[in-house]
């Protein structure tokens, strides 16, 4: 319980910070970058440019990174939401109206953010500069999703370790089966 309570203080913490401390221009553009990642479009975006303008290597980064947005988007929404039934973070720790917009499903964990990073991973794996650029608004969708008031940082930092194990599985997952079943 003790390690629970301290988890609950960090994020408590963290999440004033991040509300307070982000200008409103900013927020604004985190919010703009959120809007355009809802429901993938940016990482669908992102993988059609890849796969139209990146030849062989555009398109196999393409397809690994909507195939670990996919398994990241199955374990964080279709699995872990449905079992942890955790709140939205307290309106009262936001200065901000922004906190009214937001889902009412678990906080736990971030999908945004598991989204945002199983792509991002997956396509540095296959094209590291297209993944240094997919990088930038990934973090900026994790940022805006506790300043905003959607999450805790700690349902972000699960998201990420989503994103990343999703990611993983992705890359290694073929190679297991080939090994394994055939």
């Amino acid at each position: 319980m003790r390690l629970l309570a301290g988890l609950y203080d960090a994020d408590r913490s963290l999440t004033k910070q991040a509300a307070s401390r982000i200008p409103p221009g900013v927020g604004k553009v985190l919010s703009a970058v959120e809007e355009t990642a809802e429901s993938t479009k940016l990482w669908c975006g992102a993988a059609a440019a890849m796969a139209w303008l990146g030849g062989w290597r555009g398109r196999k980064a393409a397809a690994t990174g909507l195939a670990a947005l996919a398994v990241a988007q199955l374990i964080s929404n279709g699995v872990c939401k449905q079992v942890a039934d955790r709140p939205r973070p307290p309106k009262e720790w936001f200065p901000h109206d922004e906190v009214d917009d937001r889902p009412d499903s678990s906080s736990f964990p971030s999908g945004h953010t598991a989204a945002a990073v199983a792509f991002t991973s997956a396509v540095a794996s296959a094209w590291p500069g297209a993944g240094a650029v997919c990088a930038v608004p990934a973090a900026m969708v994790a940022l805006e999703r506790v300043q905003s008031g959607a999450h805790y940082p700690s349902d972000v930092a699960a998201g990420a370790a989503i994103g990343l194990a999703g990611a993983w599985l992705t890359r290694r997952a073929p190679r297991v089966i080939l090994r394994h079943w055939l």
